[in-house]
């Protein structure tokens, strides 16, 4: 196995000392397996944070992706990782990038119902009205995918409060309103009407 193997592979098992070692050694950060994972993707699937701390120290960019498009920012996102989405922040994550769905961050965690998630990304740039490849917003998502209760109902709040437009239908026309009420989602009804849905 090469040096390079060796510190993905280490960096996804969270073995720190290993590591430190390779770092020390001078093994490029960057080199990828035949998942195109490069050590900080490994590590931030695992959520290995103290790892994550060393490698981005070194230099890992935090927006380089494996062959299925995420990147340790898009993984934060999904996987409702906070203080990994901190990190990758701190460290210039790009809050523009998107998955293999064309989807950002916001939707990612939106769909998934991560409202610490959507809290943070909202104190940056990211694109409160982007549309996917499917045709959705981060709002439709935490409609369409979500379940209705207090988590995606917050989202949607944070998201209308953050200018959500609540009138941007999907691809066959149908409103976020249209959505939630074809759910019975009363709570997300009632955020939606207030803020002028229709």
């Amino acid at each position: 196995m090469t040096t390079a193997l060796q510190l993905i592979n280490a960096s996804e098992k969270g073995d720190v000392q290993t590591v430190k070692s390779l770092l020390k050694e001078g093994v490029y950060i960057h080199s990828q397996d035949k998942e195109g994972r490069c050590a900080l993707v490994a590590a931030a699937y695992k959520n290995n944070l103290e790892i994550v701390d060393l490698l981005i120290a070194a230099g890992a960019d935090v927006n380089m992706k494996d062959n299925t498009l995420q990147s340790a920012y898009l993984i934060s996102t999904s996987d409702g990782f906070t203080e990994l989405l901190k990190k990758t922040l701190l460290a210039g994550a790009d809050v523009y990038c998107t998955d293999s769905y064309n989807g950002t961050g916001l939707i990612r965690a939106a769909d998934r119902g991560h409202v610490e998630i959507i809290r943070e990304l909202l104190k940056t740039n990211v694109r409160v009205n982007h549309i996917n490849k499917i045709g959705w917003t981060a709002l439709l998502e935490a409609i369409i995918l979500g379940d209705g209760g207090a988590r995606h109902t917050e989202v949607v709040r944070l998201l209308v409060d953050a200018g959500a437009d609540v009138n941007l239908a999907d691809k066959e026309g149908v409103s976020p309103l249209a959505h939630a009420k074809s759910r019975n989602f009363s709570s997300i009804i009632k955020i939606l009407e207030d803020s002028g849905a229709k």
